[in-house]
């Protein structure tokens, strides 16, 4: 397992515009054949290109683990139908009022953890699409829990102002030992500078060195 930094459009927010499970890299329509190479092979994964709603802020409108793949609302049709030929996973939609999903839901094989702004009646929704248990849960006060949250299944990160008894419980349900971290040179929101699965991290290129030393730890590049 290891570590890369890549910035996508110029950009470090590398988690913005792509998502990532064990087999596949989504990146968005018209993306550089190149780069999404880049990007697979960095992850050890295929890659497919797709649009959520019509954009390619693919990484807040989707949820994805190597079960399941949840869409927000305003996904359209055919969005939906080239995921699920394209992929096998098991796709659907959350009918929640929020579509920036992956601000708000933070998975991995094992469990998730959802912002309390989606209510409670999309809990088994969630848990039967994906096969996980799920909590409802803030991070730091925040209702973005998957903004703020990164995991895998071997490790993963949590906003450096979460509080001890969250880090513990998110944890828990993820199976996993969470450690607070930033991201490209001091930003919290972790999701958005971070692609992670099993096999590999690809990190925004305003990554530090200390915060490369701590991704390293928390999720066990070295083990």
């Amino acid at each position: 397992m290891g570590i890369f930094k890549y910035d996508v459009y110029r950009n470090p927010n590398v988690g913005i515009y792509a998502k990532c499970n064990d087999k596949f890299v989504f990146v968005p329509n018209g993306f550089a054949t190149t780069k999404a190479t880049n990007l697979a092979e960095f992850l050890k994964t295929d890659y497919i290109f797709t649009s959520v709603a019509n954009t390619r802020l693919l990484g807040p409108l989707m949820v994805v683990n190597n079960k399941g793949l949840l869409l927000p609302r305003n996904c359209l049709e055919e969005e939906i139908s080239h995921l699920k030929k394209s992929t096998g996973l098991n796709v659907d939609i959350l009918e929640t009022k929020h579509t920036a999903i992956g601000n708000l839901i933070c998975t991995n094989d094992v469990g998730a953890v959802m912002s309390p702004l989606i209510p409670t009646e999309y809990v088994k929704k969630v848990e039967d699409v994906l096969g996980v248990e799920v909590i409802r849960r803030r991070v730091a006060g925040y209702h973005q829990t998957g903004a703020m949250t990164v995991a895998n299944s071997k490790g993963g990160v949590i906003h450096p102002s979460a509080e001890e008894e969250d880090i513990k419980a998110i944890s828990q349900v993820l199976g996993i030992e969470l450690e607070p971290a930033t991201i490209n040179g001091g930003s919290p929101y972790l999701c958005s500078g971070i692609l992670a699965n099993n096999n590999s991290l690809v990190v925004g290129g305003l990554t530090n060195g200390p915060e490369l030393v701590m991704l390293t730890k928390a999720f066990r590049v070295e083990d």
